[in-house]
């Protein structure tokens, strides 16, 4: 963790340890003998509780990294991060992992079950990081700051921690509807413990996390204006525009003007972009960098666990390739690499042209799924300062990497794609300017620059392919463009077939977790599962 914002938690104290991250429900109350009277009872007990919402994001629990919130899930697995990037990289063309854990072969092949287990710790993954939002919004209305005799800056204090506790939550119920599309729904106004979660259908909770994030918008700091790794205007912004790129998917309308505007609004808060790419990717990204909006931060000796950036780190490479050079000495676990699909988007493998493109191997193509040598290992994150050197390490294997959730990249990528679909109140040549220097930072001159007929709906897919490959977005990515499910669009094993082969519509969400489904009857499960 970097800077003023400590997203640690030094003991268990100020951990809410609710029932709802072991069953799957949103409706319960905590459990634990510390009562919310006694952690809210100042202005400093309601800033350690907004430590903790941050922290969800990059601990998988309060006692260390051998333990779990996770009810059923080992907890090596069960860092957000690592869920999420899991289910967004390895159901697609970008990524494919050698190992044989129960349920990653199923997700290698876009066909995961019901029962998958790397979907269920994302679903109370998100489920859980909700429950303590609204545990937090709860605890911090204007009558209960009067009852602890809380005013004046103090209380002011509060009322933006809640409108970042309202950020988090509707940043968790977009993953929640990208991925799983209707799932249980509950707030802070909801009566807790007495009757299951209602369900909400994708489209009414489209509005829902629409609302909120505008809702909110006035008691932000702005944009660039808060401690390093808290959310402000800019992640607001940069939510509704990814939010609105997305629109058709979720409710059948589409919202490209919206996403213009909101892209527009984050490119103009003052943001830019870092001079060398691969920079964004190292330990030190934390300074003089002003290209990253919201990030989830990271601890290589305090604030550890196997997922987050030790896991995109040490999964992607082995022994053989030098771990120390990727600042993790005793790590590499040799799993993720590349299908043929990602280094086919560059003109060449090695980076002497687009150096975005950073890859490691002889073979490009995947002809057996648990070989790690069969595709090109990525290179791109590395818990590195500098050219060399390694910042301090626990066993030489964890990641002070903090990973960047909304970077000014894709904000520019966003109003390209949206003015290429039509949207109104945006411009083709404002859109290749962004374009191009995205290009010329890749190609480091303009070798590499575009002409405006260069920018179809279509290049955009590549474009963010090239950009922000690894980084999360790719099946969201594959969903709009209608190429994640059906035959237009194969990579070795889609459908489990080595040449690649059509899936059927329906998997474009994925199924609610098979536990939620008989411990909630009010739950009916998505489509075709």
């Amino acid at each position: 963790m970097k800077n003023s914002f400590k997203i640690i938690l030094a003991s268990g104290v100020l951990l809410l340890s609710l029932n709802s991250c072991k069953n799957e429900n949103l409706n319960v109350l905590p459990t634990n003998d510390v009562t919310a009277a006694t952690v809210y009872a100042t202005p400093a007990g309601y800033k350690q509780g907004l430590v903790k919402l941050y922290a969800a994001y990059a601990l998988t629990s309060s006692t260390g990294s051998d333990n779990s919130d996770i009810g059923g899930l080992n907890s090596g697995f069960a860092d957000f991060l690592r869920l999420f990037w899991t289910s967004q990289e390895l159901v697609t063309d970008e990524a494919i992992c050698a190992w044989g854990d129960t349920g990653i072969p199923e997700l290698d092949y876009s066909t995961p079950s019901v029962d998958n287990q790397f979907l269920r710790g994302l679903y109370s993954r998100s489920i859980l990081q909700i429950t303590v939002c609204n545990e937090f919004l709860r605890e911090s209305t204007p009558e209960k700051l009067a009852s602890r005799n809380i005013t004046g800056a103090d209380a002011a204090d509060i009322t933006r921690y809640r409108a970042e506790a309202r950020f988090l939550r509707a940043y968790q119920y977009w993953v929640l509807l990208d991925a799983f599309g209707n799932p249980p729904f509950v707030t802070e106004n909801d009566d807790i413990g007495k009757v299951a979660p209602k369900q909400i259908q994708r489209a009414a909770l489209f509005t829902y996390i629409e609302s909120e994030l505008k809702a909110i918008e006035g008691d932000l700091a702005n944009a660039r204006g808060n401690e390093y790794g808290r959310a402000d205007k800019g992640a607001d912004w940069a939510l509704l525009a990814r939010l609105y790129l997305n629109a058709q998917v979720y409710t059948g309308t589409a919202k490209y003007t919206e996403a213009i505007t909101y892209s527009s609004k984050v490119i103009a808060a003052g943001y830019s972009l870092k001079s060398n790419y691969m920079d964004l990717f190292k330990a030190d990204n934390n300074i003089n960098n002003t290209e990253n909006i919201l990030t989830i931060n990271y601890d290589g000796v305090t604030g550890t666990n196997y997922g987050g950036t030790t896991f995109l780190i040490n999964a992607g490479i082995n022994a053989d390739m030098g771990t120390a050079s990727y600042g993790v000495p005793n790590g590499g676990w040799g799993g993720n690499r590349t299908r043929q699909n990602l280094p086919a988007l560059f003109p060449d493998a090695n980076g002497t042209l687009d150096k975005r493109g950073t890859f490691f191997g002889a073979k490009n193509t995947v002809d057996e799924v648990g070989v790690f040598t069969d595709g090109l290992r990525v290179t791109k994150f590395k818990n590195i300062i500098g050219t060399s050197t390694i910042p301090p390490s626990l066993n030489g294997t964890f990641s002070s990497l903090d990973f960047a959730i909304f970077r000014l990249a894709e904000q520019y990528l966003i109003y390209g794609e949206a003015v290429a679909r039509g949207g109104s109140g945006g411009d083709a040549n404002t859109a290749l300017s962004y374009v191009n220097a995205l290009r010329q930072r890749a190609y480091g001159n303009a070798s590499g620059n575009l002409t405006p007929a260069a920018l179809t709906v279509d290049f955009y897919l590549d474009e963010r392919g090239r950009e922000l490959y690894w980084e999360g977005h790719r099946r969201t990515d594959l969903v709009r463009y209608g190429k994640f499910t059906g035959g237009t669009y194969l990579w070795p094993f889609k459908g489990g077939v080595k040449a690649g082969t059509s899936i059927p519509a329906y998997r474009n969400i994925y199924p609610l977790p098979a536990a939620d489904l008989i411990a909630n009857p009010n739950l009916v499960q998505n489509t075709g599962y």
